[in-house]
C-alpha cells in the first residue's frame, strides 16, 4: 500500500505533522519543480518525495508514515 503525503502532514503541529507553514511549503515545492496545486488536490506518494533526498521532504514523509502507522490518515 502506498502512503500518500497530504497537506495535513505538512501543516499539522501534533504528533503526526511536520509543523510547516503553507507559504514555505509552496516555495519549497516550486524550488523542487513540483506542482503544488496537484499536491494539494491529490497528494504525493512518499516514495516520490523521499527520492528527492531532501531533509524537508524526509520530515514530511516521516509525518505521513507516523500518521499511517497510527491509522490517522
Amino acid at each position: 500500500m502506498t502512503i500518500i503525503v497530504r497537506m495535513c502532514h505538512v501543516r499539522d503541529r501534533g504528533d503526526f505533522g511536520a509543523n510547516l507553514c503553507t507559504r514555505g511549503a509552496k516555495a519549497w515545492f516550486d524550488s523542487q519543480g513540483l506542482d503544488f496545486r496537484a499536491f494539494l488536490d491529490e497528494g504525493l506518494p512518499v516514495e516520490t518525495l523521499e527520492a528527492l533526498q531532501d531533509a524537508l521532504a524526509d520530515r514530511v514523509c516521516a509525518a505521513a508514515r507516523r500518521a499511517h502507522a497510527a491509522g490517522q490518515e
